[in-house]
């Protein structure tokens, strides 16, 4: 009974959603639609005027269509179309296809990310544990948290010299603190009573952290390994707008200035598309080591 109940309410949130995107797209269809409007009302324009706007190769007494200038649906049909057919082309350093750019930005974050798991996760482990530990570093936690990631770029940049190992390191820099935080959150947060059971049990310190505090706090640390992920994919947009080379980001900043708005609007939706992914999959995670159904 329960799982019809679920089953109903997925169809019902879907048929929501269809509904929403197909007035949305209804909107953009109507938004973009030409208007016929005349260049210039003949009555206003003497004999003369009118005979000049003609050698000119214009006719004032003719009806024109004005458009808004943003892509239609039917081009941006095409564009999805065109970068969909071959997306591993590459044709230079300004000219590769989508997969390509999207794999360079998939590949810092990821380097990025795994890097600051690795400090991150243990080194909260730790100050969850030791009140202590946390109350001494919470200071400078707390100054370099707020710390927007890109105003690390230009020094990352002078210290490394690489583009691409700065974009990296921005992708550390920015998912260190949520995970750091929901980690040591977590582990002092778990129940004492599960604590003093295994204490009476006489369970060591190690299988202590690793059978009774990783399986409890694992759902605080992975909703900060979610957080983290959000930021980095959001970062390394921006990141890759600065430094330039590859990257989706880089590939929104040249087609914008190639002056192709179609491309620019397909980025954006790849953009979209994969960072829904990526949360999903954290999500799943999340649910996998989660007690509650």
């Amino acid at each position: 009974m329960r799982m019809n109940s679920k089953r109903k309410q997925s169809l019902q949130s879907a048929l929501i959603s269809a509904l929403i995107l197909r007035a949305a797209l209804l909107a953009w269809h109507i938004a973009t639609l030409p208007t016929k409007s005349a260049a210039a009302s003949p009555t206003t324009l003497t004999p003369e005027q009118i005979e000049y706007q003609k050698l000119l190769g214009k006719d004032p007494t003719a009806e024109t269509k004005k458009t808004t200038g943003f892509p239609t649906l039917a081009q941006m049909g095409e564009t999805v179309a065109k970068n969909l057919a071959d997306p591993f082309y590459d044709n230079g350093p300004n000219d590769k296809g989508i997969a390509i750019q999207l794999g360079h930005s998939l590949l810092r974050v990821g380097l990025g990310f795994g890097l600051a798991a690795l400090l991150a996760i243990p080194l909260g482990f730790v100050i969850g544990m030791s009140p202590m530990l946390y109350r001494a570093l919470d200071p400078f936690i707390q100054v370099l948290k707020p710390i927007s990631p890109l105003a690390w770029m230009p020094l990352a940049l002078y210290t490394i010299k690489d583009s691409s190992l700065s974009g990296i390191f921005v992708i550390f820099i920015c998912s260190v603190w949520p995970m750091l935080i929901n980690t040591a959150f977590g582990v002092a947060g778990v129940r004492r009573e599960w604590l003093n059971v295994a204490k009476t049990l006489e369970a060591s310190r190690l299988r202590l952290a690793f059978e009774v505090i990783l399986p409890a706090a694992a759902p605080t640390i992975l909703t900060g390994m979610r957080i983290s992920m959000g930021i980095a994919w959001l970062v390394i947009v921006a990141a890759e707008m600065l430094v330039g080379g590859t990257g989706i980001g880089y590939f929104v900043w040249n087609e914008w200035n190639n002056l192709s708005l179609t491309n620019v609007i397909f980025a954006i939706l790849v953009i979209g598309v994969v960072g829904m992914v990526l949360d999903l999959l954290f999500a799943r995670a999340q649910k996998a080591v989660s007690y509650v159904d």
